[in-house]
């Protein structure tokens, strides 16, 4: 099998450079994780890159949630992080009845103009996975899927994950799917049995912490593990 991937949240150029020392293949940028992932600023976005080399994708989500209430002025931040050279995102939106909010993404997607993004954890709230599924895939640039399988982590969500990846290039199953959101080195035999290839760590990546930057030692366990 080919090497798997795994990303990495960083929040600053010290995460990241001891993200990609432990042997992070790429990072999601964020910023306050107390929200569970926010869009970060365009300075901190061009740190981050200036500090490493890797691949990044950055976070476009304004507000703690899976909803949106400016969608206009987020556009204006995505056109300011891709002038400052960002070129891959992580982005998506639910409506209040848990249907993909379509609009909120398709105005996202003429601002990154084909860059590839991730739909992130929203997956997990939705009314309806397969449906918000086949919405999805269709759109141009998606490709992954980031998902516990459930909204409670990987521990309750492991039998959803493995039916979803036995699924994979079925019409709305072709975007990769990147587990993420309570992970543990010991869920990774199995999903990587069944084929996932994608591993995404956030507070596995610091030991001490979200007060505390990324240990480079942290990352380079899970790097050996897959």
């Amino acid at each position: 099998m080919s090497r798997p991937i795994l990303e990495v949240i960083a929040l600053t150029a010290e995460d990241a450079v001891a993200a990609r020392s432990g042997g992070a293949d790429r990072l999601e940028v964020v910023t306050d994780m107390a929200s569970d992932g926010l869009t970060p600023s365009r300075e901190a976005f061009a740190e981050i890159r200036a500090a490493v080399d890797l691949p990044l994708r950055v976070m476009l989500r304004p507000q703690a949630g899976f909803g949106v209430t400016d969608i206009r002025r987020l556009c204006g931040t995505a056109a300011e992080l891709r002038a400052e050279g960002a070129d891959a995102f992580v982005l998506g939106f639910l409506d209040h009845e848990g249907h993909p909010d379509l609009v909120a993404v398709e105005m996202l997607m003429a601002v990154i103009d084909g860059c590839p993004w991730t739909f992130h954890r929203a997956i997990d709230r939705a009314a309806d996975r397969h449906a918000l599924r086949t919405q999805i895939a269709a759109l141009p640039g998606v490709d992954t899927f980031l998902t516990a399988g459930s909204p409670t982590g990987v521990d309750d969500g492991l039998p959803t994950l493995l039916a979803e990846a036995a699924r994979s290039g079925e019409p709305g199953y072709e975007p990769r799917i990147m587990a993420g959101g309570g992970l543990r080195l010991d869920h990774l035999p199995t999903l990587r049995a069944a084929g996932i290839d994608a591993f995404h760590i956030g507070s596995a990546a610091r030991p001490e912490g979200w007060a505390a930057p990324v240990s480079a030692a942290a990352v380079e366990e899970w790097r050996a593990a897959l």
